[in-house]
């Protein structure tokens, strides 16, 4: 599918004003679906049904960027209860697609939204806990600040009982999201990640690591990943350390994404994995690896 501007011919035109909502409704959708590809397909089904509709209807609505967002957030409330689906039989672990930031300021409001924070893997992989319908609620209210009047029409259900589904997915996401870490700690922690695992010294790596911490990595069955979580300081440093000498002409790059600092590695000049980092402050908690070529794509 074209992912880009929908065709017009004849009178059926989108006006520049209704196309400049994409980023915001992008970015919307991002945070529901957890993949900019998906996000994309949602986003271009919206402008369609948009085309579609006749001069007096598209005349009659008082703010197309409302009734798109309602109508991307309705496509993604139906896509959600497919993904679910589609994941259980997902080859490995699946992870939600790392975000690139920017390090100059989005000159475009909407373009800021969707390089916030808030597109984080560690909140994304939160909002998977949550039902469709709750996810679609927390999203468009404290994301992007809808009424719940306008969020009832989503998901079908009373004004009352969107405030109820928001409220349930605020407190499940603040119970599993913790306490954030400055990101210029974030950083520093990530560079002694770097610099420890530069040496090949497994106790230098062991030594950034939380005792606890969790290695996921995703190859959706493209690409070689490792099918279950590594868990421990002791066997993520081993299995990191025996990835790099099998990969002796891998180059690696400080990113920058929605988790902070980042690592992205390349083999052969093209784009192989990005990696995300959770820290404590102290130690990194939580490796995201990702390999999988079709969540790459922003990155190339």
């Amino acid at each position: 599918m074209d992912r880009g501007r929908p065709a017009a011919s004849g009178k059926v035109s989108v006006e520049s004003i209704v196309w400049d909502e994409r980023p915001t409704l992008l970015a919307a959708a991002v945070r529901m679906l957890g993949t900019r590809a998906d996000a994309e397909d949602a986003v271009q089904e919206a402008y369609a049904r948009w085309v579609r509709l006749d001069d007096a209807e598209r005349e009659s609505i008082r703010s197309p960027g409302a009734w798109l967002m309602r109508v991307t957030a309705r496509i993604c409330l139906d896509l959600l209860g497919s993904a679910r689906v589609r994941r259980e039989r997902y080859v490995g672990e699946w992870l939600p697609e790392p975000v690139p930031a920017y390090a100059s300021p989005a000159a475009d409001p909407a373009e800021a939204v969707e390089r916030a924070d808030s597109v984080s893997t560690a909140l994304l992989l939160v909002l998977e806990t949550l039902t469709p319908a709750e996810r679609v609620a927390f999203v468009l209210h404290d994301v992007f600040a809808l009424s719940f009047a306008e969020i009832a029409e989503v998901v079908g259900r009373t004004p009352a009982a969107c405030r109820q589904l928001a409220t349930s997915a605020r407190r499940h996401v603040g119970e599993r999201r913790g306490a954030g870490v400055p990101p210029e700690r974030h950083a520093a922690l990530v560079t002694a990640f770097a610099e420890a695992a530069g040496t090949g010294r497994l106790e230098a790596l062991v030594g950034v690591l939380d005792p606890e911490v969790v290695l996921r990595s995703d190859g959706g069955g493209i690409v070689s990943a490792a099918r279950h979580p590594v868990r421990g300081a002791d066997d993520v440093a081993r299995f990191l350390l025996g990835l790099a000498r099998k990969l002796p002409s891998a180059t690696y790059e400080r990113v920058v994404h929605g988790d902070g600092d980042g690592i992205l590695i390349r083999l052969d000049g093209a784009v192989s994995a990005v990696i995300s980092f959770a820290t404590d402050g102290t130690r990194i908690t939580d490796i995201w690896m990702m390999r999988n070529p079709e969540k790459l794509g922003s990155w190339h």
